[in-house]
């Protein structure tokens, strides 16, 4: 009745004008990256996906396509019986699959047969994607950055957070990637997004900025964890304006037995992440650092690594790949305490 369809491209630039996102891929397909906002309503579970697999390459295309019809048809009507039938006829809902194919064609043939205006997106989530990756360079370069430097432990973080809270536009590229960088930025317990759902995570977040209005971001490496940074946006941060946060030792020292107070908590592993660093320092410093660290002198522990593994790598890098490195404006908060960060940005939010 109203069924439409519009490209990935059209489908970017429209996303907040549809009711309802419906993503109608398995639930693992979805948890890998998804449009941004959208909800999961698969037409196949992904168990099912497997079994009509199976019985495509065992037995035959068409015993299979007659097994898929009738699960799909199973968990479209459980979707509509617990999601629909509250939906007034306004609700205009936008629906994708892999590539644009049967089992969004299903569910959206059938919602447009109840009498709602239903939306495809032409090539499905793979044309999303490919949207999206040619979208995100230019998305970057049309905003400009002020990249919060220092050393680890100086507190880049707690500032992005304070900036943040105060309405200034911050890029948090180590909250989007679920890991702290470095070889011991791995938080416990919590998995990292893959490649492509961090690349729509930056990209929701680009999208949501105000273009006349700085975005303040940290000078992160290429890398974060097992993500990598979007190319576009890695060459905006190198040549924009930079910001150097100092604290001094003791402090740096303070606020990361804080900030990676599970490394406190749990020795045996800190102790397995600094064995990571084997390679890097030797053997020799790393059993030693080891064993300090169960000893219960882990202040020590990280003082040396701040000061003999990353600040003369951090300097290095910096000088490298921020060409605004070398004049960047100095930032000296009080203590590393989150009041000082927070009137620090306060401070540098009533300059701007």
């Amino acid at each position: 009745m109203s069924l439409d369809r519009i490209s990935a491209e059209d489908a970017l630039a429209r996303l907040g004008q549809f009711s309802t996102v419906i993503d109608a891929r398995s639930e693992g397909e979805y948890a890998e990256d998804h449009l941004p906002g959208a909800v999961n309503w698969p037409s196949l579970h992904d168990d099912e996906r497997k079994i009509v697999g199976t019985r495509y390459k065992q037995i035959s295309q068409f015993e299979a396509k007659k097994l898929g019809a009738a699960l799909v048809a199973k968990n479209i009507a459980e979707h509509i019986q617990r999601e629909v039938l509250d939906k007034p006829r306004e609700w205009q809902p936008l629906v994708y699959c892999w590539r644009g194919g049967k089992r969004s064609g299903s569910l959206a043939l059938i919602l447009d047969q109840i009498g709602f205006k239903v939306t495809l997106v032409d090539g499905g989530y793979k044309a999303f994607r490919a949207a999206l990756v040619a979208d995100l360079p230019q998305l970057a370069a049309q905003h400009h950055y002020r990249v919060v430097c220092g050393p680890t432990g100086s507190g880049k973080t707690r500032l992005l957070q304070a900036l943040a809270a105060q309405g200034a536009q911050v890029l948090d590229l180590e909250a989007l990637a679920n890991h702290r960088s470095s070889v011991l930025g791995l938080i416990p317990g919590v998995a990292q997004p893959s490649q492509k759902a961090y690349d729509s995570r930056i990209w929701t977040a680009l999208s949501s900025f105000d273009a006349a209005r700085p975005v303040y971001i940290e000078s992160e490496s290429k890398k974060v964890g097992n993500v990598a940074v979007p190319e576009g946006l890695i060459t905006a941060m190198r040549t924009s304006p930079c910001l150097q946060l100092d604290l001094p030792e003791r402090e740096r020292v303070a606020l990361l037995l804080e900030d990676y107070d599970f490394f406190v908590r749990d020795i045996e592993f800190f102790c397995d992440r600094l064995g990571a660093l084997t390679e890097a320092r030797g053997k020799a410093t790393v059993l030693d650092w080891q064993a300090r660290a169960r000893s219960g002198d882990v202040a020590s522990v990280v003082l040396e690594l701040l000061l003999n593994h990353y600040d003369p790598g951090y300097l290095q890098s910096m000088k490298r790949n921020f060409t605004q490195y070398e004049s960047a404006q100095s930032l000296s908060p009080r203590d590393h305490s989150v009041q000082a960060m927070t009137e620090l940005a306060g401070s540098m939010l009533a300059k701007a």
